[in-house]
């Protein structure tokens, strides 16, 4: 039997989160077209025969504005260190661009562990000739061959083969966690992450990164799940567009959020959103803290 860690890098919006949910079989994670979707460090847990993988997937490593910027740097680059094998995801759909050039060189070149080069969004491209141009683009990051597999993370093409390499590169080794777990994320998590989606896919702009969930009281029972969650923003404008017309849009993510809830909890939610001020919250390390945004190293 096989167990690990796999890490999963790559630039923003190139399809780690959906590439995960796609193993699992289930959503664990949000994934939008939207980049820094993800903003924290998940793991997800995939057993069969053959032994356990533990994904971690991490935000998209990209250039830091902000305080923010810094964590989502830090949660990506610390989870390099200690896992087995990692997996460098990139758009196949193009050429490496800067950013890809800047993931090979500053963490992948001194990582310890093995490297599987996964081609997401080939799909896309209908000449065979235009995916080996850009493949090549991408083998030219590194000094030393290393492993290629093409995918597409939406449709599930070439999992099973992605999946083959994985096991044959992991340590041996038993469980790291109960067969029947899938995520390390609590509730609380999973309901902040999912009102932070809706507010993703219904706003844009810079709407988007602007905001934070916090979950300020969770109570459950057999019957229901109450939910009690702050959506914090930047700027009194921002507010305005998250409350909408009549309170509209807050209504139409609230009612989102909690459909897709109650689908994972099998039971009824009722969920209580409200809005807030925090200026300029994105570049304050105290209240990035609060809002739960520290890297555990």
């Amino acid at each position: 039997m096989k167990s690990g860690f796999v890490t999963i890098i790559g630039r923003p919006n190139v399809g780690k989160s959906t590439l995960l949910n796609q193993v699992l079989g289930q959503k664990i994670v949000i994934a939008t077209d939207k980049a820094q979707t993800t903003r924290k460090r998940i793991k997800g847990i995939y057993t069969e025969k053959r032994g356990q993988i533990v994904f971690v997937d991490t935000p998209g490593v990209h250039r830091p504005l902000n305080k923010l910027g810094e964590f989502l740097m830090d949660e990506a680059k610390f989870a390099i260190p200690d896992t087995d094998l990692i997996i460098f995801l990139v758009d196949g759909s193009e050429p490496a661009g800067k950013g890809d050039k800047w993931i090979a060189e500053n963490l992948l070149k001194s990582a310890n562990s093995p490297i599987i080069l996964v081609m997401n969004k080939v799909d896309k491209i209908k000449k065979q000739e235009k995916v080996e141009e850009n493949l090549i683009t991408y083998k030219l990051l590194f000094n030393e061959n290393i492993p290629v597999i093409r995918i597409s993370a939406k449709t599930g093409r070439n999992k099973d083969t992605l999946l083959d390499n994985i096991y044959k590169k992991l340590p041996e080794g038993d469980l790291l966690y109960p067969e029947d777990v899938v995520t390390e994320e609590n509730m609380r998590d999973i309901a902040e992450e999912i009102v932070r989606e809706k507010i993703l896919l219904n706003t844009s702009d810079e709407i988007p990164h602007s905001v934070a969930i916090t979950i300020d009281k969770y109570e459950e029972t057999d019957e229901i799940d109450r939910i009690y969650a702050t959506i914090y923003c930047e700027q009194k404008s921002q507010k305005g567009i998250l409350i909408g017309k009549g309170g509209n849009l807050l209504k139409k993510i609230g009612t989102e959020a909690r459909l897709e809830l109650e689908k994972i909890t099998e039971k009824k939610v009722f969920l209580s959103l409200e809005v807030k001020v925090e200026k300029d919250w994105r570049k304050k390390d105290r209240v990035l803290k609060n809002f739960g945004y520290v890297t555990e190293k």
